[in-house]
């Protein structure tokens, strides 16, 4: 039965409205029960699946919502033409639903990216993999809300007689058309476009270690249209997705964490070379940061007054490698200082010894003039 047989029982415009009410708190009762029971059956099949479990809990309010909205549209287009504001209801129930289902689509894909990180945590000793199937979900989730949330209000201005001419040019600026007009719009969709790149070429990631403007720090978050760089003073550089697209700067963590460090001194001439490396060794095989790859000392330059001995060392990432680098540099200048002092940069200063004589001879003539006049 209807809701129109019920209005041919009862009559009237206010039977009506209470019939269709009546038959939404119906609606809505039902529609919760039926979510409800489907979720748990839903978590019962998954048997603990990170996708259907992420996706029971992230998108249960959405999904309860989009049904009971759902139900009351069924309702209203069965109510009869005569019930009160009956126009202006389904209307906003439309929009409703459509709004529903954009919240919905919304929090279905957020729930992918979470799984995606759950799957693939960072934590993890060689976590490059991880970080880059991380990067493209959070970069490539952000895209996918954009459109929807775009999708979803062009829907909604269609559905006002008003604004369609405004819903359907939305609708158009979505394809790829839509990408590269206007230059107004130009820096929201280049930065929207190297996201898109930088999920798929990936020149930076998650936690990746870079060098920005001369800055040092790593990728905290990488948003929609901008990427949080965390330097090293915790400091938070914000640069423009397009700007890694379009300008050259150094990824530390590329292909891999591990990464030579060094450490220059200037020394005298004087200073014995064989000593320094066997010193190197020592503070390499006592120091928990070195990587046991590379230890080694090199004479890399010179100038009139003194040699510059590079130490090269060796870790698993840039942070250890700094630590280590402090650890060289300290115990090397304390073992040079107690062994060779030497061999410390000097300021030496020669006299021509017949010059010297010269002098020499002036000042006992002087002095002997003195003394005869003294007397």
């Amino acid at each position: 039965m209807d809701l129109s047989t019920f209005h041919s029982l009862m009559g009237g415009p206010l039977r009506s409205a209470l019939t269709v009410l009546v038959s939404a708190l119906l609606v809505t009762l039902v529609a919760i029960g039926v979510h409800r029971a489907g979720i748990g059956l839903l978590k019962k099949l998954a048997h603990g699946h990170p996708l259907t479990s992420n996706l029971a809990r992230v998108a249960f309010r959405a999904s309860q919502l989009s049904m009971i909205v759902f139900g009351l549209r069924m309702v209203l287009a069965s109510a009869p033409d005569d019930t009160p504001a009956l126009v202006a209801m389904s209307h906003i129930t439309s929009v409703a639903l459509i709004i529903a289902l954009t919240w919905l689509a919304m929090q279905c894909i957020e729930s992918l990216s979470i799984t995606i990180s759950q799957i693939n945590p960072v934590d993890a000793a060689d976590n490059l993999r991880a970080r880059r199937r991380i990067t493209q979900a959070r970069v490539l989730t952000r895209s996918a809300h954009a459109i929807v949330v775009l999708l979803g209000v062009s829907f909604v201005l269609l559905t006002l007689p008003g604004a369609r001419q405004i819903g359907a040019s939305l609708l158009a600026s979505a394809g790829v058309a839509g990408l590269v007009a206007g230059i107004a719009a130009r820096p929201v969709l280049g930065n929207f476009i190297a996201g898109l790149q930088i999920a798929f070429s990936q020149p930076i990631r998650i936690d990746d270690v870079l060098i920005v403007n001369g800055e040092w720090g790593t990728v905290e978050e990488i948003k929609g249209t901008y990427v949080v760089v965390r330097v090293w003073d915790e400091r938070r550089l914000i640069v423009p997705l397009q700007w890694f697209i379009e300008n050259p700067f150094e990824n530390w963590t590329h292909t891999s964490s591990d990464i030579l460090g060094t450490v220059f001194l200037w020394l005298d001439f004087s200073i014995p070379i064989a000593p320094l490396r066997a010193e190197l060794t020592r503070i390499c095989e006592g120091a928990a940061q070195w990587d046991g790859r590379v230890c080694t000392v090199q004479a890399t330059d010179s100038n009139e007054r003194a040699v510059r001995v590079r130490f090269l060392i060796s870790a698993k990432d840039s942070g250890t490698a700094f630590e280590l680098r402090c650890i060289v540099r300290e115990q090397m200048l304390a073992f040079i200082t107690t062994n060779y002092p030497h061999s410390l940069p000097r300021l030496r200063s020669t006299h021509d010894p017949i010059e010297v004589r010269a002098m020499q001879a002036q000042n006992d003539s002087v002095a002997l003039h003195k003394a005869e006049t003294m007397a």
